[in-house]
């Protein structure tokens, strides 16, 4: 054979191959980005039905692989998938496998709470000289909206997409004297999953009568993934007072100083080192902790104010919002009477809330940020929880 043909054939077998490697580049560039688009999604299952409507089970996933399933009974989380520092995966919030799981009588498991968030005192207040009563179902007070709050009611949902987000839009009207609250509240909790591990909460509220308003979501967290108690956990918030309660758990109207008490967590600390201090009156009252944190700094937008940690798997989660305050519930009243996901017994302490709000019985203590919504105006609340790992 010629030297000019192998120069030739070499020539040819040169660009035969280049076309190949460009062609294989080119459809593994074109696979990515549909891997990327797939793995970034939202769908819908049947979760049961309640009352003739349908209950539907939403699953939202970003590119990372975090996964938040919301259903529109009740808006609850019911489960959500982060990974640990050794890039695990872990179901972190409490809650059942079935619709009929959350129709039993459980402690708010990922639910969206509202007309009121938290107590009012012996189920009553008054607004612009009209006292109102509402249903008590909490030793002598009204808790979390009353008997059938929105929690138990099924939403309006819409899936959201953009670029970067995966989100659930749920609508709800309740009608005036719904629950013996005043008013038609129109309301809409956008839940959006970033692709940077954050589920954001968005709250709006508008009303035909003056009434009052404060919504929140009662997700307890497990960082370990229910593997145990969440005492070993740490957390911290930007709060120097809370909101002391009496017996019952209703405020007494002032604040309170954390400093040199249980309540001390300006600085990450162990959630059980002092929970068991019965010796502090509010440790006593609540049980643990069930109080209400005022953050040292609100009102100017979404606040990084606090976190928390679980050593073991490294997995911490960020809190920011817009709220005054939080109520960080230490899941005291939790007795292993109920069984969740994968057979876990849900005992005393087994998971915690952060529940951004306004303080309780606002409506009752006139010297509280007021909770009151008149027409004209609209509510709006941002809550937002950022996920990552500590190596």
């Amino acid at each position: 054979m010629s030297l000019s043909l192998l120069k030739t054939g070499g020539l040819a077998l040169a660009l035969g191959l280049a076309l190949a490697s460009c062609q294989s580049s080119g459809e593994k560039s074109a696979q990515s980005q549909e891997d990327s688009t797939m793995t970034s999604s939202i769908s819908k299952s049947p979760f049961g039905t309640l009352d003739g409507q349908a209950v539907d089970l939403y699953t939202l996933t970003n590119d990372k692989g975090m996964i938040v399933k919301i259903t529109n009974y009740g808006g609850i989380i019911t489960e959500l998938h982060v990974p640990d520092k050794d890039g695990q995966m872990d179901d972190i919030v409490l809650g059942f496998d079935s619709l009929a799981g959350y129709r039993q009588d459980v402690p708010y498991f990922g639910a969206l709470i509202g007309r009121y968030g938290n107590r009012i005192a012996k189920g009553t207040f008054s607004l612009e000289g009209k006292t109102y009563t509402l249903p008590v179902n909490n030793g002598p007070n009204s808790l979390h909206g009353g008997k059938v709050g929105f929690d138990k009611k099924v939403w309006t949902a819409q899936e959201v997409k953009t670029d970067s987000t995966v989100g659930l839009k749920l609508n709800l009207v309740s009608p005036d004297g719904d629950q013996g609250y005043p008013g038609t509240l129109n309301v809409t909790v956008t839940y959006t999953l970033t692709n940077h591990n954050a589920l954001r909460l968005d709250y709006e509220a508008t009303t035909d009568k003056p009434t009052v308003v404060n919504l929140t979501n009662h997700t307890y967290f497990n960082l370990t993934g229910g593997k145990r108690d969440i005492l070993d956990h740490e957390i911290e918030l930007n709060a120097s007072n809370i909101v002391p309660v009496d017996a019952n758990l209703i405020p007494t109207g002032k604040l309170q100083e954390v400093k040199g008490t249980p309540f001390d967590f300006t600085t990450s600390t162990v959630i059980g080192k002092r929970i068991n201090d019965t010796k502090d009156e509010q440790i006593k009252n609540g049980g643990g902790y069930d109080h209400c944190w005022v953050f040292d700094k609100a009102g100017d937008g979404l606040i990084a104010q606090g976190s928390a940690y679980e050593p073991t798997t490294g997995r911490t989660v960020e809190l920011l919002t817009t709220e005054p305050a939080v109520q960080f519930y230490s899941g005291n009243f939790l007795d292993g009477k109920l069984t969740g996901k994968n057979g876990v017994n849900y005992k005393k302490r087994w998971g915690f809330c952060l529940e951004t709000e306004h303080y309780p019985d606002s409506p009752n203590q006139p010297t509280f940020p007021s909770t009151v919504l008149k027409p004209g105006q609209t509510y709006k609340s941002t809550t937002e929880y950022r996920f990552s790992v500590k190596k």
